[in-house]
């Protein structure tokens, strides 16, 4: 991951207090593992879902950070998500950054038009023949859509991941992307860069 400076949120509060109260519960943790009376196995699920917790309050935080640098319709985006995530309608977003996605990606139906909630919102309406593939961001401007992604090779163990998901962390592994998914099934919203895939914990908080 890349370093980055960004502002103090109320998320950010929310991260740290997370870490402290697991940092907290690791020390209870150590001081009565000896004891043959006390059993850890409930106690390290609790810290195991307190883990997956702050990877999500994490995520959300920092994408704002991996955004605000690269488009000025950060609100734009997260509202169209926010909406997208309510509706269980799915959406992959592509957001270029640094550098040129030129011959990674199948390109789509050239658009050229300035990026807005209403717009994204109806490219991702089911029905829409927009809707199946990826629309291309670069700073403020919606450049295409249904342009399709290279598709991740990865296994990962545990996961059963969509097209959309696979097809993000597709382009994510080959370039310095950032690509929004949506799931269809779940509403779900996450991100994947760096070929990595990270959760959002609470699409409100995006806003």
């Amino acid at each position: 991951m890349e370093n980055m400076e960004c502002d103090s949120s109320p998320l950010q509060d929310q991260l740290t207090a997370t870490m402290r109260d697991i940092r907290d519960d690791l020390n209870a943790s150590i001081d009565i593992v000896n004891e043959e009376n006390n059993c850890l196995l409930c106690k390290l699920e609790d810290i195991k879902k307190k883990c997956l917790t702050m990877e999500a309050i994490a995520s959300s935080f920092y994408l704002e950070c991996y955004l605000s640098a690269y488009t000025d319709k950060y609100s734009e985006i997260a509202r169209c998500t926010l909406h997208l995530s309510q509706n269980n309608h799915g959406a992959l977003i592509v957001i270029e950054r640094e550098n040129s996605l030129e011959g990674l990606i199948q390109k789509g139906i050239s658009l050229g038009a300035q990026l807005t909630a209403p717009l994204l919102e109806s490219i991702f309406y089911p029905g829409n023949p927009l809707h199946d593939g990826a629309v291309l961001v670069h700073g403020n401007t919606i450049i295409s859509a249904a342009n399709v992604l290279p598709l991740t090779a990865q296994n990962i163990t545990g996961k059963k991941l969509g097209t959309r998901h696979r097809a993000a962390l597709g382009l994510s592994e080959i370039s310095d992307a950032l690509v929004l998914v949506v799931s269809e099934e779940t509403g779900r919203v996450s991100f994947a860069l760096e070929g990595a895939l990270y959760p959002i914990t609470n699409v409100t908080s995006l806003q």
